[in-house]
This record gives C-alpha cells, sequence and structure tokens, in this order.
C-alpha cells in the first residue's frame, strides 16, 4: 500500500522506486516549505450515491471496513457541492476528484472548497450537463497536435480516431487514475496556480515524448492501446523530471492562443446544437 492507500500491483518496482523517491523526497521537503509560507501568506488558492462503491476500489481508506470510511466523506462533500452548484449538480468524474481532495487535506470542508474553485472557476462548463467546456478542450487539444504533431494528426484522423476516445478520461478525471498519484498531485498544483493551461502542456508532453511508438498503430484498438501505456512507465513516475518536460516539451503556449482556438471551437460545437 502507498502512502495515500493504494495498492500497490504485484510486479511493482520497487527498487526502481525507492531510487526514485529518495531524491524526490528532497524536493518535496523544498515544496512543502514554499506551500506552507504561501498558505500563511494568504495566497489565493445533484445528487450522488451511484458512483461511490467504484471510487478507488484499490484504496484501503475508501473500503467500507475502514475506520473511517472515507466514502461518507466523500457522500458529504459531493452532496453538499451539488446542493452549492445545482447548475451542475454531480457529473461522473467529480467523484474522483473529490476523493483525492479528501486523501490529501482529510478535511470535508477544505475538499468542498477546491473542489469548487475547481468546478466552478478553473474548469467552468467542465462538469455541467452539456459538458461543454470538457467538448471544446478535447478539440483544442486534437488541433494543437496538428499543428505541433501532424504525423499523429494524420494517423488518428486516417483511422477515424475521435480524441474523445482516447483523451476524454485524461481531462473530466484531470489524470486522476491515469497518472501515478505523486505526479497527478504536482499537476494540481501547478492547476491551481495556473490555470487550465496545465492540461494540454500534460497532454501535449505524453504524445510528444511517445510520439514514435504511437505512430507505430496500425489499428482503432492498437491506437487505443497505446494511448493507455504511454501513461504509465518511468517517464511519469519520475514526477519531478515529467513537470521539468511539460514546461519545454510542448514548445510555446500561450493562453491567448489557447483562448482564441476555445473560441473557435466552443462556436463550432454551439452551431452543431
Amino acid at each position: 500500500v502507498d502512502p495515500y492507500g493504494f495498492e500497490r500491483p504485484a510486479d511493482f518496482d520497487y527498487a526502481a522506486y525507492e531510487e526514485f523517491f529518495s531524491t524526490y523526497l528532497v524536493i518535496l521537503t523544498k515544496r512543502a516549505i514554499k506551500w506552507s509560507r504561501l498558505v500563511k501568506g494568504g495566497g489565493a488558492v445533484r445528487r450522488s450515491a451511484t458512483d461511490l462503491n467504484r471510487t478507488f476500489p484499490d484504496n484501503v481508506r475508501f473500503r467500507k471496513t475502514a475506520e473511517p470510511c472515507l466514502q461518507k466523506t466523500l457522500y458529504n462533500v459531493l452532496l453538499a457541492y451539488g446542493m452549492h452548484n445545482q447548475g451542475v449538480g454531480y457529473c461522473q468524474g467529480m467523484n474522483f476528484i473529490a476523493g483525492y481532495l479528501i486523501l490529501i487535506t482529510k478535511n470535508e470542508e477544505e475538499s468542498f472548497w477546491l473542489l469548487d474553485a475547481l468546478v466552478g472557476r478553473i474548469l467552468p462548463d467542465y462538469y455541467s450537463p452539456a459538458m461543454l467546456g470538457l467538448k471544446t478542450d478535447q478539440e483544442v487539444l486534437a488541433e494543437l497536435v496538428r499543428l505541433k504533431m501532424p504525423a499523429v494528426a494524420a494517423l488518428m484522423e486516417g483511422h477515424g480516431v475521435l480524441w474523445t476516445l482516447v483523451v476524454s478520461r485524461w481531462f473530466i478525471c484531470l489524470f486522476v487514475d491515469i497518472l501515478p498519484v505523486e505526479t497527478v498531485l504536482r499537476i494540481w498544483d501547478c492547476l491551481f496556480n495556473e490555470g487550465s493551461k496545465i492540461l494540454f502542456r500534460v497532454a501535449l508532453t505524453l504524445i510528444k515524448q511517445h510520439q514514435t511508438f504511437i505512430l507505430e498503430a496500425t489499428s482503432v484498438p492498437d491506437i487505443c492501446d497505446r494511448f493507455k501505456q504511454i501513461t504509465r512507465g518511468s517517464f511519469v513516475t519520475e514526477c519531478h523530471t515529467f513537470m521539468q518536460k511539460i514546461f519545454s516539451e510542448p514548445g510555446s503556449l500561450s493562453m491567448t492562443t489557447i483562448t482564441r482556438l476555445r473560441e473557435s471551437h466552443r462556436a463550432a460545437l454551439l452551431a452543431q446544437g
């Protein structure tokens, strides 16, 4: 079981992980001090029950036998948020996000307000009934890939693979249950601090780093499988190096460009009805 309560697979490489973590521990300590200073300095930072049993079944703290069982805490946070933001209510994916927040903060109220910051401010319309924000950003990613990695875009188009088929969970779950927990938490640090543009940097880095591997795919199932495989392994486990990569690998990615692409694709989606 890892420090967050998730059971590790039988083939987990403990030696490689310990080697990585021995150096990462120093980085964690430095970052904890920075976050402590930021918080002390006052820096800004519908119903649900059907998905509770499916939330982190491999996490010992969410099992009904756990004491305390975090399923109850999760239910309280999601129910409160559904009442607070009735335009959103509850959407699949929010349970994983709220669950991570609970694991880290260990506090219902803090988890609630962090969830509100994500759903209400940082990612507007991602979790609304029409999911227009989510659909828009998937289209934006597709265009960014066409601009930066045209061969990958051509492969997808040639096989008729919709981007929503391979990256929808990346966006809707904010990489929870996609990437290792330490890596997700580092991504979320940037998400809270810099906004949603970071999601494109992560997605583009994953694709660019494994571009040759993806281009070897010869069928739709093969493409889908390769997109799953690129979220595993040492590249994503070594989270500090990974976070450095996401600010260099995708190249220039201004908020002006993201906003322009969002406006264009949002209008196109609305026109489609």
